[in-house]
């Protein structure tokens, strides 16, 4: 997989993850998680944040669990974790660089998607609280026929409600667990943040360091249409894509 698989190409619909990629709410996560488990007498151990970066909240809450040595208390730390994260976000809420530029050009030449494992109220709110909800026709996360990422589900689902086949799409992640979960959906990805060694950084064909690199920006700019029209989005949020939530 090479950058020229993107930037020779145009989707017909473009798939973006939530923390980390839209929103600058991975560091909320860590600092929740952190948060928690000392509250529960445990200390991560090194290497604990990589591990949960991009899991869904719920299995999250089960490695927390497990790394303080009670197992039992699986949803007990994840509601914890849950309540800590929506507190931190709604006094601290911040795009990442370059985000809101890319979903206004993107907008602009294909429908939008969100593909996330977080809860859907969670998604929508950082969305309103950044001004970008109404760029997104459909917002997908899991529930209990839609697996969570690195499953492939939330984006074949977005694909499908955008109206395009998987190989007509694109995602934008940030983590490992959400590129496996798009390059298993059969979406090209483009894969933001610091590019990991050996293997691991095989499913994305274009890794950035930042949205907001010229290159990036300029390949959107580049696919608006002269006239300036886009398809303009539907407005939904999904659970299943089977309906709206």
């Amino acid at each position: 997989m090479t950058a020229h698989r993107i930037l020779s190409w145009t989707p017909d619909a473009v798939v973006f993850d939530c923390d980390g990629t839209l929103m600058d709410t991975e560091r909320h996560w860590v600092d929740a998680r952190d948060a928690v488990l000392r509250e529960y007498g445990c200390t991560p151990a090194p290497g604990f944040a990589e591990q949960a970066r991009g899991l869904h909240y719920t299995a999250c809450g089960r490695l927390m669990a497990d790394a303080a040595g009670r197992p039992e208390l699986a949803d007990e730390l994840t509601d914890a974790l849950l309540d800590r994260f929506r507190r931190l976000v709604a006094a601290d809420p911040a795009t990442m660089p370059g985000a809101p530029e890319l979903v206004r050009s993107a907008a602009r030449f294909a429908p939008l998607a969100v593909a996330s494992n977080c809860p859907l109220e969670v998604v929508e709110s950082c969305l309103d609280m950044a001004g970008l909800r109404q760029f997104f026709g459909h917002i997908v996360v899991p529930d209990d026929t839609t697996r969570p990422k690195p499953h492939p589900d939330v984006y074949l689902t977005a694909a499908r409600l955008c109206g395009v086949t998987p190989d007509r799409a694109l995602a934008v992640e940030d983590s490992q667990c959400g590129i496996q979960a798009a390059a298993a959906a059969g979406l090209r990805v483009i894969g933001v943040g610091p590019r990991p060694s050996g293997r691991e950084a095989a499913p994305a064909d274009w890794w950035v360091r930042s949205l907001a690199e010229p290159a990036v920006q300029g390949w959107a700019g580049a696919r608006i249409p002269a006239q300036g029209g886009g398809p303009g989005p539907a407005g939904n949020s999904h659970r299943n894509g089977s309906g709206a939530a």
